[in-house]
């Protein structure tokens, strides 16, 4: 039977509640810090299992160097990570009934993910591989055929959009989608959704790194301030970006608009986009931008470039502006068409508000919970209570 219609099946028969009580999962992923989408999500995911009664042992794989002064050596510390990371996968393999393992692209796929599909595998724990790397198109190019030899070892690969359902069934792989969640009781819309007239507090929120160009949204917020003196910009994020981003900005003559806000974690994120009035997202590379939902979700527009999975989440003119990737005029233009109509504010805002509910999670957790069933292998596809 196909995937969807065994997810079918499995939400239609509501004889049976579904539950995760006492059930051993271990989630391989990074945490923060710092506080990327993926982190971000084994966080939230580990947090909302463990609420539902499982048993849940987060293996982190960015875990800080021990010693700390091993992760300063250049060639050593991969190793020095590496390690104590395969150590404790061995020992958790021993006491797991699922391995859901938060994999991403290059180096983190063949250091971190495969070993823990193939030591999940020799132990003969079932394996949900949930793939979000933004940059699987150009990886799989490379290496898809050592990532299909080891995809033979895992049971299910979940991936959070159509767009990488899309990336990896081209390279002969199937797979079924499981949603991002966002937290819809943290990312809330603010008492005050109004921009008053002239101000506009515009949010960046990635990561400070080249494939998320934050260069060119900044020349965009250059371009649209001009007509709008006193439009500011945060950019909330860290990276080795941040110095020329820094430059540009005083050369730019806007030291006094431009905030750089460095980490906040999911509260002050939260408050963050409750003071903004349009998120920009102006990215070369991406697949479900947790940016994007939790700006929906507070109920501000968003502005993002149409690259990847992000078409696949939003639609132009509805739920957000997508403007292409590396045009600061685009980008300029569609932050003065938000700014300057109400009414289109207020549409994007309502219509995003109803899309966005798809990803809480007892939506996401229906999705979940049918793919740990049908590791599982447990009769009619259902999680019950013994």
């Amino acid at each position: 039977m196909s995937f969807p219609a065994y997810r079918d099946r499995w939400l239609r028969d509501e004889r049976v509640v579904p539950v995760m009580q006492g059930r051993r999962i271990v989630i391989v992923g990074p945490l923060p810090p710092p506080a990327g989408g993926m982190a971000n999500q084994t966080r939230q995911l580990a947090e909302l299992l463990g609420r539902e009664g499982a048993d849940v042992e987060v293996l982190q794989v960015n875990a800080p160097y021990q010693p700390a002064w091993l992760g300063s050596i250049k060639g050593v510390r991969a190793l020095a990570r590496l390690i104590p990371y395969l150590v404790r996968l061995f020992v958790a393999a021993r006491r797991a009934e699922i391995f859901h393992v938060m994999a991403n692209s290059g180096l983190a796929w063949h250091l971190f993910a495969a070993p823990a599909i193939w030591i999940a595998h020799w132990f003969r724990v079932p394996v949900v591989v949930n793939y979000r790397g933004g940059l699987a198109g150009e990886f799989l190019a490379r290496s898809a055929n050592l990532v299909r030899f080891t995809m033979r070892r895992a049971d299910v690969l979940a991936v959070p959009s159509g767009f990488l359902q899309k990336v990896f069934s081209e390279h002969g792989m199937g797979s079924c989608v499981v949603s991002n969640i966002v937290d819809l009781e943290r990312f809330a819309p603010s008492a005050d959704s109004e921009t008053r007239p002239g101000r506009v507090h515009v949010v960046i929120a990635r990561n400070l790194e080249p494939i998320y160009d934050v260069a060119t949204g900044v020349r965009a917020f250059a371009l649209f301030a001009r007509a709008h003196p006193e439009a500011t910009l945060s950019i909330a994020g860290t990276g080795p970006a941040r110095a020329s981003l820094e430059t540009q900005v005083q050369d730019a003559g806007l030291q006094e608009r431009v905030r750089f806000t460095g980490r906040l974690d999911r509260d002050q994120m939260a408050a963050l986009y409750r003071s903004s009035d349009i998120v920009l997202n102006p990215t070369l590379v991406d697949n479900m931008p947790n940016s994007v939902l939790e700006a929906m979700a507070s109920g501000v527009p968003v502005v993002s470039t149409d690259v990847g999975g992000v078409p696949y989440i939003v639609t132009h003119d509805k739920t957000a502006l997508l403007v292409p990737a590396g045009d600061a005029e685009r980008m300029a233009a569609a932050l003065s068409r938000l700014a300057d109509s109400a009414d289109l504010r207020e549409s994007i805002r309502a219509a995003a508000l109803t899309e966005v509910r798809r990803y809480s999670w007892p939506n996401v957790r229906a999705e979940l919970l049918s793919v740990y069933a049908r590791c599982l292998g447990l009769q009619g596809g259902r999680l019950t209570a013994s």
